[in-house]
């Protein structure tokens, strides 16, 4: 139960780190990153997050932000366009949907990955390779941000507890990813 709890504080804590939304890849990372350290007998506390936070928001956090911040974006403009009517719109919905779908696994995936915390691009190369082998994993990220969504929309002021278990959700996925590599090579 005090997992729970503190999860639930870094859920806050990461909520508020993510406001400027530039800062959300590296907010959601951190967390991933205090969620990993409770294997190691670390402390899954907002103080531990707070200071492993602090020196996260370097350029390249920032661009990984950017580039995440712009991916909605164009996704949203694609999806607004399909739905103005446009020949082939169905098709290019359902497209537009699925890359979007895969972009965003491999981000959340890229955000679990222990590499994000120094760099961003070794980050997302292991968890596009990890999306691929690992289907059910992938599987299992999509239900995880749809469960943080649903409880978000269910209930607004949930919205700034979700990010902690979805962090947890997103680390548990990657520690079984590895050890499921791990066992398969022996």
């Amino acid at each position: 139960m005090t997992l729970f709890a503190d999860v639930l504080a870094l859920g806050v804590v990461t909520a508020l780190a993510c406001l400027p939304l530039i800062t959300a890849p590296a907010a959601l990372s951190t967390a991933c990153a205090v969620v990993r350290g409770t294997g190691d007998d670390q402390p899954a506390t907002a103080k531990r997050y707070l200071v492993l936070l602090r020196d996260r928001f370097r350029p390249g956090d920032l661009a990984a932000g950017l580039a995440a911040l712009t991916g909605m974006l164009l996704l949203a403009a694609d999806l607004a366009l399909a739905g103005a009517g446009l020949p082939g719109a169905r098709v290019f919905a359902v497209t537009a949907a699925a890359i979007g779908a895969c972009a965003v696994i491999v981000g959340l995936r890229a955000c679990a990955h222990p590499a994000s915390l120094t760099d961003w691009r070794a980050a997302v190369r292991g968890a596009a390779g990890a999306s691929v082998r690992d289907v059910g994993g992938s599987a299992l990220v999509l239900l995880a941000l749809a469960a943080a969504v649903l409880c978000a929309w269910m209930m607004l002021p949930l919205a700034f507890l979700v990010p902690g278990p979805l962090a947890m959700a997103l680390t548990a996925i990657d520690v079984r990813n590895v050890r499921t590599a791990f066992s398969s090579t022996r």
